[in-house]
């Protein structure tokens, strides 16, 4: 079982951060190339706040937030530490958005960043700058990859474009653009939702993606597109997990049945309020190496607002490296549904035996995806302590056991 240092990191993060804002910045090794520097996040944009358990990352929008995760994740100041590419997406278009999640999976592992249409805003500038992509061999050393957007980026950057269409052409771009990221190994699975599934009940989608490398396709509730037929026919029988079934419809299970073996993850039934709910059962969703299986302590976990759609793929990087977690959603800033409480509290780190203290138990760490809008600090209080390991009483053991039997 993996003891996740969450902490730790969040406060190397926040060190990093603290050397930034009052003007300087460490030098990078020798050996990792040219010197560089951290370049500050605007005061205006990313913030990171951490408490014992859980480091928030982000701000007002969206562009914030996808640029403190990458900042988290690539601070830039070492060869080690700089990406191959960066994605840049259009905040305009949540389904390519949530599509090119896929991208930040192993061995591109590229953090998405946004534009805001066709403009760069200067939090995404600042980050570009800052993590400094080395340039990925396979797209002949482009450092951007751009999707759906031609926002202007520093001199002397090298793009590859991405041009988006309807969400099923779109989505297929991007399979082909990660297959090829891949040294042209083609995936075993996919992930395949209705373009038409409500934001909240998909945006677990981009983190489950981001871990397995299983692109996202899109349907629609009278057909499998003919590009993505093309796609699930070109991999040759595939493993097909579906999300919000009940917005694929009967029509469609059938005919994705046709390209490969079926198997569906949530049901759904249109309401963003069961966002919550649907993103727990991503989190605990496992068949043999595929999905998450969160159900005991010892894991990452990244927490947004469903409001938020467009957080999910900006947070998931984070479900690709770190402590890799599974997307967790709140449906409003000031209350942690009853549903994710409960689940929190099932896989809350504890412990009984004296001989083994907490010093030698598994950790839970929560990444808090955006500012006081999104979740509020009360909030991030409340998932601090029941992230928090403690003591197990001997009551709770027996329960545990009875359970079982």
């Amino acid at each position: 079982m993996r003891a996740a240092r969450g902490p730790l990191l969040a406060m190397l993060v926040l060190a990093a951060a603290s050397v930034a804002g009052c003007g300087k910045g460490g030098e990078e090794s020798a050996g990792g190339g040219p010197t560089r520097k951290l370049v500050p996040v605007s005061p205006q944009g990313a913030v990171s706040v951490a408490t014992r358990n859980t480091t928030r990352l982000g701000g007002s929008e969206v562009a914030a937030d996808a640029a403190a995760v990458a900042r988290a994740v690539y601070p830039g100041l070492t060869a080690a530490t700089r990406p191959l590419a960066v994605v840049l997406v259009n905040d305009r278009d949540r389904l390519p958005a949530l599509a090119a999640s896929v991208l930040a999976s192993a061995p591109a592992g590229a953090p998405i960043v946004f534009s805001e249409g066709e403009t760069l805003p200067a939090v995404t500038l600042q980050t570009l700058e800052a993590v400094h992509p080395l340039g990925d061999p396979a797209l002949d050393g482009a450092q951007v990859i751009r999707i759906g957007t031609a926002a202007a980026v520093p001199d002397g950057y090298l793009t590859h474009d991405v041009r988006v269409g309807v969400p099923t052409v779109t989505a297929a771009a991007i399979q082909q653009l990660a297959q090829t990221l891949a040294g042209g190994a083609a995936p075993h699975q996919v992930i395949v939702l209705a373009a038409d599934t409500p934001a909240a009940l998909a945006m677990p989608a981009a983190g489950l993606a981001a871990e397995s490398g299983a692109p996202i396709l899109f349907v629609t509730p009278a057909r499998v597109p003919a590009q993505t037929a093309a796609v699930l026919s070109a991999l040759h029988r595939p493993s097909i997990y579906v999300i919000d079934s009940s917005a694929v419809g009967h029509h469609t299970l059938a005919e994705l049945r046709g390209f490969g073996t079926v198997k569906t993850i949530t049901s759904g039934d249109g309401a963003s309020s069961e966002a919550a709910q649907d993103s727990i059962e991503v989190a605990r969703f496992t068949d043999g190496a595929f999905g998450w299986g969160v159900k005991e302590p010892g894991h990452g976990l990244v927490f947004a607002n469903a409001g938020r759609p467009l957080d999910a793929p900006a947070a998931a990087l984070l479900s690709a490296s770190g402590d890799y977690g599974p997307l967790l959603l709140l449906a409003s800033a000031g209350q942690v549904p009853p549903a994710l409480a409960s689940y929190l509290s099932d896989i809350q780190p504890a412990y009984s035996d004296p001989q083994f203290p907490p010093v030698r138990g598994a950790y839970n760490h929560g990444w808090l995806i955006g500012g006081e809008g999104a979740i509020s600090s009360i909030i991030q209080a409340e998932l601090d302590s029941l992230l928090e390991i403690s003591p197990q009483s001997h009551t709770s053991e027996e329960q545990s056991v009875s359970q079982v039997e």
